[in-house]
């Protein structure tokens, strides 16, 4: 029998496939060169400038996708060393990325006895080591059964970035086809450990003796689970809440959906589950963001039980944590909506009764004349989507918090942030992940002008693959955030935080002219501008440009105090600024006095 060789990389390329692998987002480079000509023959390869880019892209793209996986590719050195941010993210928000990265040849690698041999080289597998749940270099042939192994580490139990770094001698290197080697093996997929059956059932009997049982549904509950029981969620007579990843789990018109509780959430939010007497936290790792800085006045009247599927999360201490199940929170979620809870409709009425007395928007927020509200914008924006939008809300800043405290969710948008490393130029490189995972469905993004500089290069990417994106920038000359901490802390001394102190930024309508992309500049009556009513229906990328009152306030907000040894102390999610006066104050807060 003849022999038939196989190119490495066109072998990786089949396993991949496999897979369920569909796209690739990549930058091109010199040491990827036999696996970018190979993945090219299977996937819709996506060219972007910025490695960073192709890193969060195909974060988004797995977090929303129901039909297909991405995964980034880029070459050694620099290439590596650029999509650092996004295997952060991806990582602190355990969520599945895999990033394949090319290598100088394996007799170059200088094996840490100098500090380079190879062009480029550099060791990127112990850069991204500690962000990964698995970093491997590949420094020769493996089976499909040992890169299954690999890949896996990223999916089994809590997920997490993969970075496999594969030399170029590798990826060239020619296979017999009849070598085991090149056998293909199915990935067996593990499960999470089942939470036992006497236990649901006291979490069960906990919620039927509970006065105020909440529910905290966290982005460890899947879409497709809600969505099977969505039916069930009012039967089952419990007031819930979502955290910001899994904003788009439940609609806001939703009878029991009461918000999203976070150190910037919605005060109602955090007010009704600060009073409840037995908190089901599900698929949630309740870190800082969603405790508050002052954990120790978490949920102070009550009982926490939290379901995760890392052991780690449930023992670190803070918050205080009654009851840890380790398992999967569908499977407990499933459980509650099937059994018989008892009758709390006391408790879901004072929930209704407090979100009426508490309006999202905050009236004490001062826009100046000739801008736009943002708070107000956000409202009305969210009337005018359509329920099969992706709507990425970027991850930090002033635009990040209106839009988690402001936008009112669709049953069936889907909605991606990464608010975990809270980097700015996240929204722009997610979004155009999103728009490639359902091209049938529109995109909207909405960023502050200082994240959206940040990787203002990928509306290239954008416009040459003529993505159904709709591009929203609040343009308030800089960073809102830094400014509003710079102006709060120290008396207004503003440093590289917008032009006046030094920052540059475009003219945002000069900038998409640049690149053949329409934009206007939007008023507080844009719905009723036809340019906007023409652009934003359409098929094509538009954008545009919201001005912001650079002095514009974010109320309510948790604040923080500096004490005189110079650490910062906060309040309790459930004492927001501004103070509600006293009268207000004790029908909110009923349970908490």
């Amino acid at each position: 029998m003849q022999n038939k060789t196989i190119k490495y990389s066109d072998l990786l390329a089949d396993w991949l496939k496999e897979r369920g692998y569909t796209h690739c987002f990549y930058v091109a480079g010199g040491n990827i060169m036999h696996i970018l000509a190979s993945v090219n023959r299977h996937f819709k390869c996506v060219s972007v400038v910025h490695e960073v880019a192709a890193g969060i892209a195909a974060e988004y793209f797995n977090e929303i996708s129901t039909d297909g996986k991405a995964f980034a590719l880029v070459t050694a050195g620099p290439g590596l060393t650029n999509i650092v941010t996004a295997v952060a993210g991806a990582y602190l928000e355990s969520r599945e990325l895999l990033v394949i990265g090319g290598q100088v040849k394996t007799a170059d690698l200088c094996r840490q006895q100098v500090r380079q041999r190879g062009i480029q080289e550099i060791d990127g597998v112990d850069i991204v080591k500690p962000i990964t749940s698995k970093s491997v270099l590949m420094d020769s042939l493996i089976s499909c059964e040992e890169f299954n192994r690999i890949i896996d580490a990223g999916v089994t139990g809590r997920k997490g970035p993969v970075f496999l770094e594969i030399p170029l001698d590798i990826q060239g290197a020619p296979v017999d086809a009849n070598d085991p080697i090149c056998q293909f093996h199915s990935s067996e997929k593990l499960a999470f450990p089942a939470i036992g059956a006497a236990e649901i059932q006291r979490l069960i009997d906990d919620v039927r003796s509970a006065k105020r049982p909440f529910l905290l549904i966290g982005a460890g509950v899947a879409r497709q689970t809600v969505e099977q029981i969505y039916d069930a969620l009012e039967p089952m007579g419990i007031p819930l809440a979502t955290t910001w990843n899994s904003a788009d789990r439940v609609a806001a018109d939703h009878p029991l959906y009461f918000g999203r509780p976070n150190t910037w959430g919605q005060r109602y939010s955090n007010l009704l589950m600060q009073q409840a007497d037995l908190l089901i936290a599900l698929g949630t790792r309740l870190g800082l963001q969603q405790t508050g800085f002052n954990w120790q006045e978490f949920v102070p009247k009550g009982r926490v039980v939290q379901v995760e599927c890392d052991p780690t999360e449930l023992s670190k201490g803070h918050p205080r944590v009654d009851c840890g199940l380790q398992g999967d929170a569908n499977q407990v979620l499933q459980a509650l909506a099937s059994a018989s809870l008892g009758d709390h409709a006391e408790w879901v009425a004072y929930c209704q009764k407090v979100k009426a007395e508490l309006p999202l928007i905050e009236p004490i927020n001062n826009t100046a004349e000739n801008y736009v509200s943002p708070y107000d914008f956000v409202s009305r924006l969210s009337v005018h989507c359509r329920e099969t939008d992706n709507v990425i809300p970027c991850s930090s800043g002033g635009a990040f918090t209106v839009m988690m405290q402001t936008f009112a969710q669709q049953r069936g948008q889907h909605i991606v942030t990464n608010k975990g490393l809270a980097s700015m130029g996240y929204g722009l490189s997610g979004a155009i992940g999103a728009a490639f995972a359902y091209p049938q469905r529109r995109t909207i993004l909405v960023e502050g002008d200082g994240g959206f500089a940040q990787n203002l290069q990928e509306l290239g990417t954008v416009a040459v693959n003529k993505l159904n994106l709709k591009i929203f920038i609040f343009n308030d000359n800089g960073y809102a955030s830094i400014r509003m901490t710079q102006r709060n802390y120290f008396n207004g001394a503003y440093i590289g935080c917008d032009q006046s102190s030094g920052l540059g930024l475009p003219d945002w309508l000069t900038l998409f002219k640049a690149f053949n992309l329409p934009c206007i500049k939007l008023d507080a009556n844009f719905e009723q501008d036809p340019n906007f009513q023409r652009l934003f229906a359409s098929d094509e990328p538009a954008g545009f440009v919201v001005p912001i009152d650079p002095e514009q306030t974010y109320f309510p907000k948790i604040t923080s105090r500096v004490t005189e040894t110079g650490s910062m102390q906060s309040n309790p999610l459930h004492q927001m600024t501004p103070d509600l006066d006293e009268h207000l104050y004790s029908v909110v807060a009923q349970y908490l006095q």
